[in-house]
């Protein structure tokens, strides 16, 4: 059976775009087909107080992300791919988050792609270095909105959605043809299981 996305290829695509992080976590929805200009739907950013404990933190979190998933039901969920930072407290809650973010996705079988911040840089911008700045400005202009995104967390999650939009396509085209040749695989198998069975040949 054919995930959502592979289902919806040359048609209109629905992304969650999640930029994770324990005190600011972005959330961005957005509508397109690959190749078109992409069509806002929403975008937030979820918020918790640091004086909390991070087990209370991730709930408040994951519930706002399963409201947002059963609410605005997305054919997929992008994800910023997580890498080592110098300060080992702050990326060890932005992977919690991602994780938190993937289960809920999972639950509801929503196919997830990470994407790292310099594959959504040079899709939205042509470059892998774009700072900040740059990436919000554009994701204003691609979705044609008076102001940028604020804050940048809020840019950047609607900036992987929409780098999921113009490139994903093409990884869920993989995914099917994979599934397809490992599908084959096993009829095949299978077939040539029953004609080399003990009661499978002449008498």
């Amino acid at each position: 059976m054919r995930d959502p996305v592979t289902r919806h290829l040359g048609e209109r695509m629905r992304v969650l775009g999640i930029d994770p992080g324990l005190t600011r976590c972005g959330l961005g929805v957005v509508d397109g087909v690959p190749g078109r200009q992409p069509l806002l739907v929403a975008v937030d950013v979820i918020r918790t107080p640091p004086e909390l404990d991070v087990a209370r933190r991730l709930l408040a979190i994951e519930e706002m992300i399963e409201d947002w998933v059963t609410r605005y039901r997305p054919t997929a969920v992008a994800i910023e791919r997580v890498f080592a930072q110098h300060n080992v407290q702050t990326v060890m809650g932005t992977a919690q988050v991602a994780g938190v973010a993937m289960v809920v996705a999972a639950r509801h079988r929503v196919p997830v792609s990470l994407h790292t911040p310099s594959e959504v840089k040079a899709s939205i911008t042509g470059s892998g270095r774009a700072p900040k700045e740059q990436v919000g400005a554009m994701v204003a202009k691609i979705l044609k909105l008076d102001d940028t995104p604020k804050p940048p967390d809020a840019a950047d999650a609607l900036a992987l959605a929409i780098c999921h939009v113009w490139r994903g396509s093409t990884t869920a085209r993989l995914n099917a043809a994979v599934e397809a040749a490992a599908e084959t695989a096993k009829r095949q198998r299978r077939a040539f299981g029953r004609s080399h069975s003990p009661c499978g040949g002449e008498a």
